[in-house]
């Protein structure tokens, strides 16, 4: 690998979550150049989980924290990314446990002029506690806890067989994303115009995608393991969907309001 990867992880309130992904984090067969924990407002719990991880990680830890003032995802992501050192981003959420292979899959399928995008394995919410608990981080075809078992089958030959491709495939889901920096920063990273819950991940892709950058789906390979939780509110939504129409509509790459107020 001849550049620095940051895998970035957007968090709310949920250390016990937290806990578990940082734990997969460090247990990664090819460890990132760094960690960039992007919070959207969450209490001290979670500052102090995160204290205690940096104090054995050999990865730099970057907390980087607003103020709890609604949902506010884009502006906290914007913010992070513009703190990475490294050229490559892999971007997930904090509820989503990684497989030991994620950060060298993701690594390994990374090309100049393409984003990544994985899918994710469903953990079963009768089983969300006895995991939380047990701070359970390795899963297989054959765990009890898991649903979607297809996904989890880690077979990097397969997933080489997946094309790279034009437009945002429905299977995308922003908490398993990966993107050149530059390519993000080109189209002014995420649009702060979005403020609660949706559309804010895929807007993104659809403006790089507008900028001429392709995407491929990985299959078999980059997994990660998403703890079941009670969706957020929705309560903005019909404005967020009207603002991705527009992007589609008039194929807007680059917004005003993004990163480019902390580079």
């Amino acid at each position: 690998m001849n550049f620095k990867t940051a895998l970035l992880i957007s968090t709310y309130n949920w250390p016990e979550a937290l806990e578990l992904v940082l734990k997969s984090a460090m247990s990664q067969t090819v460890l990132p150049s760094e960690i960039l924990i992007a919070d959207d407002g969450s209490r001290l719990e979670t500052q102090l989980l995160i204290e205690e991880f940096k104090k054995t990680s050999t990865v730099p830890i970057h907390h980087i924290w607003q103020e709890d003032l609604g949902f506010r995802k884009s502006k906290i992501l914007n913010k992070a990314i513009a703190k990475a050192s490294s050229e490559y981003i892999i971007q997930i959420d904090g509820d989503c446990i990684l497989h030991k292979n994620f950060i060298e899959d993701h690594v390994n399928s990374s090309q100049k002029g393409v984003y990544l995008y994985g899918s994710r394995v469903n953990i079963l919410p009768a089983y969300v506690d006895e995991v939380l608990e047990k701070k359970q981080i390795f899963f297989n075809f054959f765990s009890k806890e898991i649903k979607n078992k297809s996904r989890c089958l880690h077979v990097p030959f397969l997933s080489n067989l997946f094309k790279i491709h034009k437009g945002v495939s429905k299977k995308f889901r922003g908490c398993n994303v990966s993107f050149w920096r530059n390519d993000f920063i080109a189209i002014n990273g995420y649009n702060e115009d979005f403020e609660g819950w949706g559309r804010e991940d895929s807007d993104l892709v659809i403006r790089i995608g507008n900028n001429g950058v392709q995407s491929k789906r990985m299959r078999y390979a980059g997994i990660i393991f998403h703890i079941y939780h009670k969706i957020n509110s929705k309560e903005n939504f019909e404005l967020n969907d009207a603002i991705q129409n527009e992007t589609i509509l008039k194929k807007h790459t680059k917004i005003s309001k993004g990163i480019n107020q902390y580079l």
